[in-house]
């Protein structure tokens, strides 16, 4: 399956278009573009590699995704909600989600 997801990541201004995609519903490549030069580091190191869908979620935050988002996305970056969209965008190609919009609203 195809899943496709862009993401406005807040104040900082970036979109990040991702394209995941899953032909035995089960193994996912991701194609990342980005605005943003960390998350661009972040779709470096997942680029090429295929992502086995039902791992990524039995190994949660020490699967491929969320293992690669904390090395490259530190300081006021480690709460971006990129790997957040990221992570479900495997989880929807893989079939294992069901795809709904995710949103986030901060309010002071």
């Amino acid at each position: 399956m195809k899943c496709s997801s862009q993401i406005s990541a807040g104040i900082c201004g970036f979109t990040t278009t991702i394209a995941a995609d899953s032909p035995d519903d089960m193994m996912v490549t991701l194609d990342i573009q980005t605005d943003c030069e960390k998350v661009a580091a972040l779709a470096g190191k997942l680029a090429g590699k295929e992502i086995d869908g039902y791992a990524e979620i039995g190994a949660g935050a020490n699967g491929v995704v969320l293992t690669a988002a904390r090395e490259t996305l530190l300081g006021c970056c480690a709460a971006c909600v990129v790997p957040c969209g990221i992570f479900k965008s495997v989880q929807v190609a893989a079939r294992v989600a069901l795809p709904k919009d995710i949103s986030i609203s901060l309010k002071t």
